[in-house]
């Protein structure tokens, strides 16, 4: 996280404020104060109050993990929970994940962390994983790297060169915008993982509305799907607010036969 790369709540804010690409000046429109705060408050000639590090975290889409770490170090207590997902408090989250998940049968759904670490899955999801090498599966087993990693979906994909650079993609503005060292060395893996180089010149030119993601069934069959991705958007605990849930959808109808022919009865 920032607070690894540097210290005390004036540099970390400099830091978030970079990363964003935003100017002091435009910060402090934004949050109703000077720029001459907004100095001196990164150059520690200033201390922020409680309310101006909450003000300021939003107004830089701080996500709530690394506001606790800003409020820390200014010397306050932490402003929102982050209880473990099995605590009994998340409870009725984990009671709608569930039927979410079991809606969605038999097409594959996985819920996923802010390191897209697997935190569950529903029975459909064993389409996609059949065949991956067993200690890929071991937790904490990571959604990206069990795409890509040449024992993992990757032998299965007919588009790999394609859904590889979507996930590039996705984890390069990730670990850009969050300044996250760990998702930094889950981009270094992924990058040194074999594959087609696809541009996205090229993927716009192949595909319409969508880049599906295709692959080869253990029968044969040619799987196609395209996928969503939801989260909490009104979370207040970290753990929740860091949930993503990813749903398949067969984007053809012998795909969805497929699906249907392989849920567990």
């Amino acid at each position: 996280m920032a607070s690894q790369t540097v210290t005390g709540v004036g540099p970390l804010l400099r830091e978030w404020r970079h990363r964003r690409r935003r100017s002091q000046l435009e910060l402090a429109l934004e949050a109703g104060v000077s720029a001459r705060h907004i100095s001196f408050l990164e150059t520690g000639r200033s201390n922020p109050s409680r309310e101006m590090v909450i003000g300021l975290a939003t107004q830089l889409e701080v996500p709530l993990r690394d506001r606790n770490e800003l409020l820390i170090a200014a010397g306050y207590a932490p402003e929102y929970h982050q209880l473990a997902y099995e605590d009994p408090d998340l409870e009725p989250v984990r009671a709608v994940i569930d039927e979410l998940l079991a809606a969605h049968e038999p097409y594959p759904a996985l819920v996923v962390d802010h390191h897209w670490e697997l935190v569950t899955g529903n029975r459909g999801l064993g389409l996609l994983t059949d065949g991956v090498a067993p200690e890929l599966l071991e937790p904490p087993a990571n959604a990206l790297r069990l795409a890509l990693h040449p024992e993992g979906m990757a032998p299965k994909m007919l588009n790999l060169g394609e859904w590889r650079y979507l996930i590039i993609r996705r984890l390069e503005r990730n670990a850009q915008l969050s300044g996250d060292p760990a998702l930094a060395a889950l981009l270094d893996e992924l990058r040194g993982y074999p594959g087609e180089e696809v541009d996205e010149a090229e993927l716009v030119a192949a595909h319409d509305l969508f880049c599906p993601m295709r692959m080869r069934a253990a029968d044969g069959t040619e799987l196609t799907f395209f996928g969503t991705i939801s989260t909490f958007g009104t979370a207040l605990d970290v753990t929740v607010a860091e949930l993503s849930i990813e749903s398949f959808f067969p984007a053809d109808d012998a795909t969805a036969a497929a699906c249907r022919a392989c849920a567990p009865r």
